[in-house]
């Protein structure tokens, strides 16, 4: 199968130096593709700025701002099966980006900002994937309402919820303790272990709930 995933934070310039940004390492979406890429699928990793190596046979797609990554996601989407949206996309860019470095002055600073696109909302609405859609939800708090909400607003299959504000899990972090969350209801937590050994394990649910069940042959 065809398998898109995006991984990392994306970037949001404020000048030629500075920019918006989250702590996420892309850690958790490149164990991903490496799971897929175990199991001999074709993947595509779209990925905002890391310092990770590719991982070996996965076909790389560099980005850096949200909106980069949108487009990279509506020109690969259409041909994949499954799409598991990992990445940390940042939730606002400044209105306007100097092109100059900012100098510093006594006074304070305000910057404008405005919505980033909506990747993974945008996904059944605008680029009309049918294929199996998984999305993260990194909380802080009132973690199963929150990834319940964006489950069915992102009209996902699955949401794999995870707490950041938890020490040792999550960003910055080789291990990690996910829920995942499904649309009948089910609810079902993975305790904290290696992103690599979750990986596997999340990649095998997403292959199980993703490939349809052959037909019972008729007595």
């Amino acid at each position: 199968m065809n398998i898109l995933i995006t991984a990392g934070p994306t970037r949001e310039p404020i000048d030629p130096v500075r920019y918006l940004s989250n702590r996420s390492s892309g850690k958790m979406g490149y164990a991903l593709a490496q799971a897929a890429l175990n199991h001999n699928h074709h993947v595509t990793l779209i990925s905002g700025p890391v310092s990770l190596p590719a991982p070996s046979g996965a076909h790389l797609i560099p980005v850096e701002t949200a909106l980069q990554m949108f487009d990279a996601v509506r020109t690969t989407i259409s041909h994949c099966d499954i799409a598991i949206f990992a990445a940390a996309v940042a939730d606002y860019r400044p209105v306007t980006s100097s092109s100059q470095k900012l100098k510093k002055h006594p006074s304070s600073l305000s910057l404008h900002l405005e919505p980033t696109e909506d990747i993974l909302g945008s996904a059944r609405s605008l680029f009309n994937f049918s294929g199996y859609l998984v999305g993260f939800a990194a909380e802080t708090e009132n973690l199963i309402a929150h990834a319940q909400s964006k489950l069915t607003r992102k009209k996902c299959d699955l949401i794999i919820a995870n707490d950041v504000s938890q020490p040792g899990i999550g960003f910055d972090s080789t291990e990690n303790a996910v829920t995942l969350c499904f649309p009948n209801g089910e609810i079902h937590p993975l305790p904290k272990q290696s992103k690599q050994t979750l990986a596997a394990v999340l990649f095998d649910t997403i292959l199980a709930r993703a490939t349809p069940l052959p037909p019972t042959p008729h007595a």
